[in-house]
C-alpha cells in the first residue's frame, strides 16, 4: 500500500548528497502525515496542497514536491482505513528499510 507512495515521494524529492537518510526519511513521514491528517480533516483533494503548504511545514522546501503524488494515493484510500493507521510513521519506516534500493533506482532513473 505504502510502497508505491514512497517511490514516487522519494523520486519526486531531490536528495542531496550531505543529506542523511534518517533526516529525508522523517521529512517524507512529516509529508505523508500532514496528507493523511488533511484527509482526516476533510480538506478537498484539490486543496491540500495549498492547506499544507498554508501551515508553514518544518520540512525544507523540496519535500512538498512529493504533496500531489502522495494525495492522491491518501485520498484512494478508505478513510476509516486512515483513523487505525499511522501513514507518516510507516513511510518513514520503509524509507528507512529501502533506502538503498530506491537510491540506486534515481541513479538508474538518472543516468537513462
Amino acid at each position: 500500500m505504502i510502497r508505491l507512495a514512497l517511490v514516487a515521494a522519494l523520486l519526486a524529492t531531490p536528495v542531496y548528497a550531505a543529506e542523511k537518510k534518517e533526516k529525508s526519511c522523517k521529512y517524507q513521514g512529516q509529508v505523508m502525515a500532514a496528507v493523511q491528517q488533511a484527509r482526516l480533516d476533510r480538506v478537498k483533494q484539490a486543496d491540500v496542497s495549498q492547506t499544507i503548504l498554508a501551515s508553514n511545514p518544518s520540512w525544507p522546501d523540496q519535500y512538498s514536491k512529493a504533496i500531489p503524488q502522495l494525495t492522491a494515493h491518501v485520498y484512494s484510500l478508505r478513510k476509516r482505513d486512515l483513523r487505525d493507521t499511522d501513514l507518516g510513521a510507516l513511510m518513514e519506516q520503509q524509507c528507512l528499510e529501502n533506502w538503498d534500493q530506491i537510491q540506486k533506482m534515481k541513479k538508474q532513473l538518472q543516468s537513462n
